[in-house]
This record gives structure tokens, C-alpha cells and sequence, in this order.
């Protein structure tokens, strides 16, 4: 877990709550077995802030579900429930196909290209050489989905979902055959996004839900 000064002017909780949800990300909750916990006084010592900012940020996040207050303990990143996983990416998959559809009727083929231009880097055998950069684009292609779907209202229902979603998928990319499934998946629905097939689209991208919840 890599954290480093704040220096920026904008205001010090904002900034501190950006960067500590960039902690919780990069944490592996779903792999450690031990619970994380994280160290209010070094965080803002690491930040080089002073703790008020630190435990706004945090108050912040615990109201979002990303951390519990233990008392006499400390605070700890939130592990989800399999039930909750369950739920979210459930939730994930319908605002994802709404999305899709909302892209076959608004985006610009450039805008689509760009999706496609995305995996440029991982044909042929390099995929499995950049298992942690393929990882990152995963992430960003399924953001980019969403962004490009134009709708405000729908991005913002999102956001606070894609950050828990960050880390459900860290944990399931490196599975045997994952990446290799998940590279194939993405092609068939940027082709779908191409040919404007909103019916193909919204089911390719719920498609994939069934398979992460078993996983589980």
C-alpha cells in the first residue's frame, strides 16, 4: 500500500477522501484473509495533512460502505458479504446494459473506436504477459461504458457501485481462463456497439453476471 503527500489547494478532506479510496482499492480485501486496518494518524502523517481532514474523509467513506468504525479498535476496509457482492453486481449488470443501449442510440463511432482501440495492446499472446495492465483497461473499458452512455443521472448511480466493483474484479481477473473469456466478451460487445445492435449489446453485457456471482 504505496500513499504519498497531499500538496494540492483543493480543500484537504476532498483530497484526502480521493486518496484514500485509492487506498481501499489497491487494499486486496477479497484476498487477504487477515482484516485491513487502516492507521488514521499515519495516513495523514503519509498525506501530510493534519488528521481532521483524515477522519472527514473516512467518516465520508464509512457512510458509503467502504470502511466500519470498530470502537477501541480502529477503522477497517469493508469485506462485502458473498450476498452483497451478489447484489451489487446484479445492480452493476442492469445499469451497464442501459448503457450499452443508451450507446447504440447516442455515442459517435469514434467514440466507439476508442473502446475497441483499448485492447490494441494485448492481441495475440501478450495478453497473458500483462495480466495487471489488462486488469486496469478491464476496469476502464467497463467505466467507459457507462461514461459514454451520456446519462448524468445514470453515471452518478454508478459511481459509488464502481468503486466496490474495483475491487470485486482485482480478485477474479487472474483466474484460469479469465482474462482470456473477458477479452473475448469485450470484442463481441464493442462489435454489437458497432453495428448499432442495442438488443445484442444489453445482452452481452448482462451475460457475464451470472459467471462473476458463481464465482463468488
Amino acid at each position: 500500500m504505496v500513499v504519498g503527500p497531499i500538496d494540492s489547494p483543493e480543500t484537504f478532506k476532498d483530497k484526502a477522501y480521493t486518496a484514500l479510496r485509492n487506498v481501499i482499492v489497491s487494499s486486496d480485501v477479497y484476498r487477504s484473509r487477515t482484516d485491513i486496518r487502516l492507521d488514521e494518524r499515519q495516513l495523514a502523517q503519509d498525506f501530510g495533512i493534519s488528521r481532521t481532514p483524515v477522519r472527514e474523509a473516512m467518516a465520508q467513506l464509512e457512510r458509503e460502505g467502504f470502511v466500519r468504525s470498530v470502537p477501541r479498535r480502529g477503522i477497517y476496509v469493508v469485506r462485502k458479504t458473498k450476498e452483497e457482492v451478489i447484489q451489487m453486481i446484479t445492480a452493476w449488470a442492469a445499469l451497464e446494459s442501459m448503457a450499452a443501449r443508451l450507446i447504440t442510440e447516442r455515442a459517435s463511432d469514434a467514440d466507439i473506436a476508442g473502446l475497441r482501440r483499448m485492447f490494441a495492446t494485448f492481441e495475440g499472446d501478450r495478453l497473458h504477459a500483462k495480466l495487471d495492465e489488462y486488469s486496469e483497461v478491464n476496469i476502464n473499458f467497463h467505466q467507459t461504458i457507462i461514461e459514454l452512455s451520456g446519462n448524468h443521472v445514470l453515471i452518478r448511480l454508478a459511481e459509488n457501485l464502481f468503486t466496490h466493483m474495483r475491487m470485486i474484479r482485482r480478485q477474479t481477473i487472474g483466474e484460469e481462463d479469465r482474462a482470456d473469456r473477458s477479452i473475448r466478451d469485450h470484442m463481441n460487445i464493442i462489435q454489437a456497439l458497432e453495428a448499432r445492435d442495442t438488443e445484442r449489446a444489453e445482452d452481452l453485457v448482462r451475460q457475464p453476471a451470472p459467471r462473476t456471482t458463481r464465482r463468488t
